[in-house]
């Protein structure tokens, strides 16, 4: 990398791509990037809290690129691709975080919304995906992570559109990478799978329930994702990231008792998603346009008085090789003193 691709990079070299970045993750992972040094392109389509987010991850003392960009749009999303690489420098990572929803049951959701969420939520990492191969192929380097959801895998009741998406993305993302290990590519791809967060989607998307859509507990800070997130980036020969204790317990019993799961989430899950509150019927709706077009909801939801900041079992995750190491020293450890014990007892 030449000097002056170097600055417009970043202080630490990386160019990063982060789309749905005006709320939610997308803007706690820009930031995080940010507070690395990095140039950070942010992708959205909400005007105001695009430019925030961007003034955030200047703030935090990175470079900023903000471009109000639909991801369903593959146009744009090209033409959007091109213009970092040649404003900021050769894309690094790319991160695909954008979607919308609708949270009704199945039979009050249209089918024109269907589309739509599939043209965002899907679609959307679909055409951020082809956009980074064609720069990054070409170099033979550089990292795609795709935002995923323990529903990726499970699919839970009022979020049939969203839930359905993500099981697309998580397809996709296996295809891509068998492809790419195929061909001995220096790209990577990597899959992030999240808890219940506590962001601005349970304010602004599109929802038919009674009640105020609440993420499913235990609910999680946006920062724990954008963690979880940028140590996916640095390790993306992981083929996937778990984030949250609720992540793992729901990917393990979907695999070992997914009969038992539906019924639990048959008694659960409605209950579960809504607040106590009515919903107020000035709810914004994001599916079509931007909610934060003018107003910025920031990254936090209305959750933070029960949210956590920290998840010891992400820290875990990113600890592995120590604490299996520790978990050797303790068994080497206890089997001397049994050697010992029977000496003595000798």
């Amino acid at each position: 990398m030449s000097r002056q691709q170097s600055r417009r990079a970043g202080a630490d070299g990386q160019v990063v791509v982060v789309t749905g970045a005006s709320g939610g993750v997308g803007r706690a992972t820009a930031r995080a990037f940010g507070a690395r040094g990095a140039a950070v392109a942010l992708m959205a389509r909400g005007e105001e809290g695009l430019e925030r987010a961007a003034d955030e991850v200047r703030d935090a003392g990175g470079t900023a690129l903000p471009l109000p960009v639909d991801v369903s749009d593959h146009t744009a999303v090209d033409a959007a691709a091109d213009r970092i690489e040649r404003e900021l420098g050769p894309v690094s990572v790319w991160v695909n975080t954008a979607f919308s929803s609708v949270f009704a049951p199945v039979t009050e959701v249209s089918a024109e919304e269907f589309r739509r969420t599939t043209e965002v939520t899907y679609l959307g990492y679909v055409h951020g995906t082809l956009a980074a191969l064609r720069h990054m192929k070409p170099r033979d380097a550089g990292t795609i992570v795709q935002v995923g959801s323990a529903l990726a895998y499970r699919g839970i009741p009022l979020q049939a559109a969203y839930c359905a998406a993500k099981h697309a993305i998580q397809g996709f993302h296996e295809s891509l990478r068998c492809e790419l290990l195929h061909d001995k590519s220096g790209v990577r791809t990597t899959m992030v799978q999240l808890p219940g967060l506590n962001t601005p989607q349970f304010t602004w998307v599109k929802s038919r329930l009674p009640y105020s859509p609440r993420p499913v507990a235990p609910v999680y800070q946006p920062e724990v994702a954008a963690r979880g997130i940028l140590y996916a980036a640095d390790h993306p020969e992981r083929r996937e990231h778990w984030v949250g204790g609720s992540t793992v317990a729901t990917l393990l019993g979907d695999k070992f008792a997914p009969g038992l799961l539906d019924r639990y989430l048959a008694r659960t899950g409605f209950k579960g998603q809504q607040t106590d509150h009515e919903r107020s019927p000035a709810q914004p709706d994001n599916l079509w346009k931007p909610a934060d077009a003018r107003h910025d909801y920031g990254a936090h939801g209305e959750f933070d008085d029960e949210a956590s900041a920290r998840s010891y079992q992400l820290w875990a995750s990113h600890h592995h090789g120590m604490l299996a190491a520790l978990g050797t020293a303790a068994a080497a450890a206890a089997g001397t003193a049994a050697v010992r014990r029977a000496l003595l007892r000798a």
